[in-house]
């Protein structure tokens, strides 16, 4: 299976934004990239549109999501809870030479479960500290939405301290391993969808074995190749879609 590869950018200046405006400016500034594999399809093919901008500063690792979908769903309000069930984007990150990965999952209010470990059944959860220090902002709120059916336009970025993942923002590796995700197994629309595809019997975002290289140095041409193929313009599709359908969180 060929795993996709992309090329985050360092922008230092993050650090001096609030998240509300890291959100605009990596929406208005970076090139999106596209979750559209639909990994399970006879059993789960709905696909939510969902995009996301990742990007680097000199302490943080920022990712930007950018959904639209029929349905929104976000009754766990703590951390730690199961947001998957929830309408949910998630982040999955391994540092080469690590044994372990990192899992990151925020429902559309921005209510995290976050953990780390080398295999799926062992997982090392975050303790309140360390979640404290995960930045989050949601154009949703962070009030419990009961199941809507209808189609919803939602942003949310989540701010990840390097030094948590045991990176180092002065000296950092020349990629990382990593994959995104749309999902909600608890929603009206039940969905697993991946940026990097996965193969398998059933849903299961805990591959390693299939995450895609995410580039902090850019990459010999012929390796850089995929990461360049036909840009996608997610924000103008977005801003269409709410002319056509209303409902829009911002």
């Amino acid at each position: 299976m060929c795993c996709k590869e992309l090329l985050i950018k360092r922008l230092p200046e993050l650090d001096k934004m609030p998240l509300q405006q890291v959100a605009q400016y990596l929406d208005a500034n970076l090139e999106h990239e596209v979750i559209e594999c639909v990994n399970w399809p006879e059993k789960f093919p709905y696909k939510p549109f969902c995009s996301f901008v990742v990007a680097v500063s000199l302490t943080r690792l920022y990712v930007f999501f950018s959904v639209i979908s029929k349905d929104l769903r976000a009754v766990h309000t703590s951390d730690l809870s199961p947001v998957a069930e929830d309408s949910c984007v998630e982040f999955f990150l391994q540092v080469p030479g690590s044994n372990e990965y990192w899992n990151f999952e925020l429902n559309c209010i921005g209510k995290l479960n976050a953990s780390h470990r080398e295999e799926r059944p062992s997982p090392t959860r975050l303790t309140p500290a360390e979640l404290e220090s995960i930045g989050r902002y949601s154009s949703c709120g962070s009030e419990a939405i009961e199941e809507q059916d209808g189609t919803f336009c939602w942003d949310l970025v989540v701010s990840i301290p390097l030094q948590l993942v045991g990176l180092d923002g002065d000296i950092l590796p020349d990629f990382v391993m990593g994959n995104f995700y749309k999902c909600g197994s608890n929603t009206m629309h039940p969905h697993y969808v991946s940026w990097s595809a996965i193969d398998g019997e059933k849903p299961d975002f805990h591959r390693p074995d299939c995450f895609g290289k995410l580039w902090f140095r850019m990459p010999e041409p012929a390796e850089a190749t995929q990461s360049k193929q036909q840009p996608h313009e997610p924000k103008r599709l977005k801003r269409l879609l709410h002319k056509l359908f209303g409902k829009y969180y911002s």
